[in-house]
């Protein structure tokens, strides 16, 4: 391998410092924050998805919800395909570059980018332009977004020491998903002052150029190559690396134990996640009606985005807890196990009430499952290959879910009432967890066959460390 531009030879990131503490030790958020890197970092993050977040519900409140427009659920089903596949196309491929380029300059380059595709976008929907064009406009939006986030994910353990990764990674990504979720609240609020029509959802799109030129200034504060990759293990030409991209991330993720078995949680959480989105959807502008100070429509959408950011907060403050009591395996069963039960015993009723308590749990426990594989993967991939295993991630979901929300659309009626696709999604959360615990025994028996020497005993691994 050769050191990567920027980066000193030698010299190892954060996540290689060896550090004999015990692996339960907690740092807390005033002592991450104390950390300049991990800081900048952080509000880096917090930028581009407070962008996101305005970004994504200004473009629904102009879709889904726009008087102007009609929408019915396989329509609603290509705006979600047109949110979260774009970065599926590019991302094994972006993500050698991302093991390959200076991250920081990446970032830099990628926030503006979407900058400027965040004002097209805005210019479309007040023209009025929809269809193939707007959404291909919003493709590009979501695509360098997603990018982004890879590499904010990959150049974290340079900053974090490998034992706080669980605490750091569970701070930051929850942090910024619900600062996404403040930002569809702003786009929300921007919308009922500007109006409902194209030209105000165009000003409330437009507002998303904030957050991404506040985080790539932020970006641009690191010093060069500060974020990785301390070293390169591609090809000299650029093209190859990147055309190598899928197959290098998609091998690197199997040889890890934690992250193949949470691959298989997080498929079946996307899948079930998907069905219930687009159901809820459906539920708030067809079915539902106020109740109290619970509303239906776009608010009532606002709503349950606020109550599953509510889900999001608490994962974020328990999950570092719980895997260092109990291990990564108890988090992510737990996580599936209670997932299963609130989709089934809040779903079934239909009602906005327990709709919007069922947000907050299923959106809750699949962040806790989300928070175990991000570590695993920081924590089980080498540098080099690890901005490709967060791309093939972020494909593989993504996907999954638009999957799961096209074949919903085929099958439910277009008021949301579908008992049955409630208990489809709850079995999804079962097979998950049986997929999980299958792939963890037959990995680690594979493992300890490759590694133990003969006439040896393996040690127990420390609770919630690699676990």
């Amino acid at each position: 391998m050769r050191p990567a531009a920027g980066a000193a030879a030698g010299t190892p990131s954060s996540a290689a410092i060896p550090d004999p503490a015990g692996q339960r030790r907690r740092l807390g958020p005033r002592r991450l924050l104390a950390q300049r890197g991990y800081r900048r970092l952080l509000a880096s993050r917090l930028a581009a998805q407070w962008g996101d977040g305005v970004f994504q519900a200004g473009l629904a409140g102009a879709v889904l919800f726009n008087p102007e427009r009609q929408t019915d659920p396989l329509a609603i089903a290509g705006g979600f395909a047109v949110l979260l596949l774009p970065y599926s196309g590019i991302g094994p491929f972006a993500g050698a570059l991302l093991d390959r380029w200076d991250r920081r300059r990446v970032l830099v380059v990628a926030n503006l980018l979407r900058g400027v595709l965040v004002l097209l976008t805005a210019l479309l929907v007040g023209a009025g332009v929809g269809g193939a064009g707007l959404y291909a406009a919003a493709l590009l939006v979501t695509g360098v977004s997603r990018f982004v986030n890879s590499g904010l994910s990959a150049s974290l353990p340079h900053l974090v020491r490998d034992r706080y990764l669980v605490e750091g990674n569970a701070f930051a990504v929850t942090s910024g998903a619900v600062i996404s979720v403040v930002g569809a609240a702003c786009a929300v609020g921007l919308r009922g002052l500007f109006g409902a029509g194209n030209h105000g959802s165009a000003l409330t799109t437009a507002v998303a150029v904030l957050g991404s030129l506040t985080a790539a200034s932020l970006a641009g504060r690191f010093a060069r190559g500060s974020l990785g990759p301390d070293a390169v293990d591609e090809p000299a030409a650029t093209m190859v690396a990147v055309a190598h991209g899928l197959l290098d991330g998609g091998r690197a993720a199997l040889r890890a134990t934690g992250v193949a078995a949470g691959f298989a949680a997080l498929l079946a959480h996307r899948a079930a996640f998907g069905a219930s989105l687009l159901m809820t959807v459906l539920l708030l502008r067809y079915s539902f009606h106020d109740i109290g100070p619970l509303r239906a429509g776009l608010p009532g959408l606002g709503e349950a985005a606020t109550a599953g950011g509510a889900g999001l907060l608490a994962a974020g403050l328990v999950t570092a807890r719980i895997v260092a009591r109990f291990g990564r395996p108890v988090a992510v069963c737990g996580a599936l196990l209670l997932a299963a039960v609130a989709q089934l015993g809040l779903g079934l009723p239909m009602t906005l009430p327990a709709v919007l308590l069922a947000a907050f749990l299923v959106t809750g426990t699949g962040q806790v499952v989300k928070l175990c594989v991000d570590a695993a993967v920081q924590q089980e991939v080498g540098d080099e290959t690890r901005g490709r295993v967060f791309s093939v991630y972020d494909m593989l979901f993504n996907v999954t879910q638009v999957v799961a929300i096209t074949v919903t659309a085929m099958l439910v009626p277009t008021d949301g009432r579908s008992p049955g696709l409630v208990v489809a999604a709850t079995l999804v959360y079962l097979v998950g967890l049986v997929g999980y615990l299958l792939v963890r025994r037959a990995r680690r028996g594979t493992t300890a066959a490759h590694r133990q020497p003969a006439g040896t005993a393996c040690a127990p691994a420390p609770r919630g460390a690699s676990e």
